[in-house]
């Protein structure tokens, strides 16, 4: 006599539930669902405080790991302007151009090739910086290969690097781990700014004031010890001692090229004066031969906050 595992009903219903899969289990669908699919992934360029006035100059994360095919997307997280820049493949990190448009534009296509010169042009959070500019920038990477990308207007101390590996790669970490050591490093920053803020603003005097201040890391956009009394017929030296930021010290109301000085620094009288661009060293002395309140601007983040005023009394 024969010996049945299982009633017939039961072996009836196993045999139609494995016709019924089996299609699937080696059907084209089902073995698609087991292909990687490229991501996008989050970066944000740069940092500030509610206010404005400290500004960071980092890619957050700085270095990411992704894998062919995958998607970045950069996003403007601050005023201060900022550019995601692949260099040609031997082409030197030269100065911010501000009349270039391989500068100020997105230059390339949205899938980088590796080799070649892609742009994002120039990224702040701010509409009114004064530049044309966007605040994201995507790329598509369909080469592997490890990427170093630069900030144009803040040289060698702002820097990313991409590391692109073969499409189904473990990844190392996720877009959460990726955010919350971005959210430290933020916090880190404005720990800086506010630090080296308040070290600078031990120098400043009535006849000294800073242009700001940066060490590489955080940047002040604030004229430090901003508003100052003086007598008629002295002067006041305006310091830029940071690493990376430009600024200019601006009396009355800017002309065409703000990147130009014009007046007189010697003798100012309440005329227009203009510094032109104060690079990281310089300095820009004023003399005041008149008594008044007389206001001024730095040209290139006076959108941010960057204001001051002279007043200046008689003898």
């Amino acid at each position: 006599m024969a010996i049945h595992l299982f009633p017939t009903r039961a072996r009836l219903m196993v045999a139609a539930l494995t016709a019924a899969l089996l299609p699937l289990a080696f059907s084209p669908t089902a073995s698609a669902s087991t292909t990687p699919q490229p991501r996008t992934w989050q970066v944000a360029v740069g940092e500030e405080t509610p206010n404005d006035a400290i500004q960071g100059m980092a890619f957050l994360p700085g270095t990411i790991w992704i894998n062919k095919g995958d998607n970045i997307v950069w996003t403007a997280k601050a005023g201060e302007i900022h550019t995601v820049t692949f260099l040609a493949t031997g082409q030197p990190l030269l100065p911010f151009n501000p009349f270039s448009p391989m500068d100020l534009l997105p230059q390339g296509g949205t899938s980088y090739d590796g080799v070649s010169y892609f742009n994002s042009g120039v990224m702040t959070d701010e509409p009114d910086s004064g530049f044309p500019s966007q605040t994201t920038y995507s790329l598509t990477f369909n080469k592997t290969g490890n990427f170093t990308y630069w900030c144009l207007v803040h040289g060698m101390v702002m820097k990313g690097v991409v590391h692109v590996r073969a499409a189904g790669t473990h990844y190392p970490f996720s877009q959460e781990q990726y955010n919350h050591e971005s959210a430290e490093q933020k916090a880190a920053i404005v720990r800086d700014g506010r630090h080296l803020w308040a070290e600078t603003a031990e120098h400043a005097t009535n006849h000294k004031v800073f242009a700001g201040a940066d060490d590489g890391t955080a940047m002040v956009m604030r004229f430090i010890n901003a508003n100052v009394t003086i007598r008629k017929g002295t002067t006041v030296t305006f310091v830029n001692n940071g690493m990376a930021a430009p600024h200019t010290i601006t009396f009355g109301p800017e002309q065409a090229n703000i990147f130009a000085p014009y007046g007189d620094p010697t003798n100012f009288t309440g005329q227009q004066l203009n510094s032109g661009i104060m690079p990281p060293g310089s300095t820009f002395t004023v003399t005041f031969k008149s008594a008044g309140t007389f206001h001024y601007i730095c040209g290139l983040h006076d959108f941010l906050g960057m204001t001051g005023t002279v007043t200046v009394k008689d003898d």
